[in-house]
């Protein structure tokens, strides 16, 4: 009988730790719920395998380090110390090449659970929320480094780009389901339609709440874009959506005011707001060929909820 009790609680004790990594990743999207996190995984692996198998060692390694560091277990149990590290380990292993590549990412998870614990200090003083900032600044440090560090190689695909002979190229047929559902994908820089589906099925499962903001913030996102003439390209590929989604999500329901009839509302405008954000950001690290991550969603979503602490109506 002891030897019983013993097993069924290791069992528990195994089953909660899987649903906590889970959480981790299902965190990104703003989400707490073990079986969203799951759907996005799967949503992952049907893009790539090995980049599903980044994910859950990323949201394993945040999370190991806030338990080891001992980190209030609320926080760890909501995933809050595995969603940043799973970014940076997805991120990493697809901007850096070469044989250092998986140690490289690996090790930019675990600085960034790292760092994570000293932004959320820093941010709850301000009363704002740390969201993906410790995401973008580790990753962006780390592929900055690989101008001076011979073992870290860039992927082809960030290319540096001078500004003199920069042109827009606003030409081609936009293909509107492809955005809706690359835009969402591009949270985790998934460019495939079946993984948006999955991904947004993940969100309605949380939330039917969660997934019609979802869809709204998305719509927002291209309808703005292709009102302001971004790249048609761009839009198709999701590029404007998936910040605009996160933004959404975060000023009009997690993170929403006091006055909730304010929140759809302020929502909006910060989800609109993230359109001219990447665009300027986008540019200003075109000569350093680094992509804009989610920094337009920080940026934005700050802008909103922090000002609530002086203007709560926001």
């Amino acid at each position: 009988m002891f030897i019983r009790q013993i097993s069924t609680l290791k069992n528990s004790s195994i089953a909660n730790f899987i649903k906590v990594l889970l959480r981790g990743i299902s965190q990104v999207i703003l989400i707490e719920n073990a079986i969203s996190g799951f759907l996005i995984l799967l949503a992952i692996m049907i893009y790539s395998y090995s980049l599903g198998l980044m994910a859950l060692l990323s949201s394993f390694i945040g999370t190991v380090v806030g338990k080891l560091g001992g980190a209030d277990t609320k926080d760890i149990d909501q995933g809050l110390f595995g969603y940043n590290s799973v970014l940076t380990g997805i991120a990493l292993s697809l901007f850096l090449e070469g044989s250092f590549r998986w140690f490289i990412a690996l090790s930019g998870a675990f600085i960034t659970a790292i760092f994570t614990a000293i932004v959320m200090h820093i941010t709850k003083k301000i009363r704002v929320p740390a969201l993906t900032f410790p995401f973008i600044i580790v990753t962006w440090l780390i592929l900055l480094s690989s101008y001076k560090l011979k073992a870290l190689k860039l992927s082809p695909s960030l290319v540096p780009q001078d500004l003199v002979h920069w042109k827009l190229y606003i030409s081609g047929h936009i293909n509107w389901m492809e955005g809706v559902f690359s835009g969402i994908g591009q949270v985790f820089f998934l460019d495939h339609i079946l993984s948006g589906v999955l991904l947004f099925l993940a969100v309605f499962w949380s939330s039917w709440k969660f997934g019609v903001l979802a869809i709204i913030g998305n719509a927002l996102a291209l309808m703005t874009a292709y009102i302001l003439g971004a790249e048609h390209s761009l839009i198709i590929k999701g590029l404007y959506g998936y910040n605009a989604i996160l933004t959404m999500l975060a000023v009009a329901i997690v993170f929403s005011s006091p006055q909730k009839k304010y929140s759809f509302l302020s929502g909006v405008i910060a989800t609109i707001l993230t359109v001219p954000i990447t665009a300027s950001i986008s540019i200003w690290l075109i000569p350093y060929g680094l992509p804009a991550l989610t920094m337009p969603f920080v940026l934005s979503s700050w802008v909103f909820i922090g000002s609530r602490n002086i203007l709560p109506n926001l």
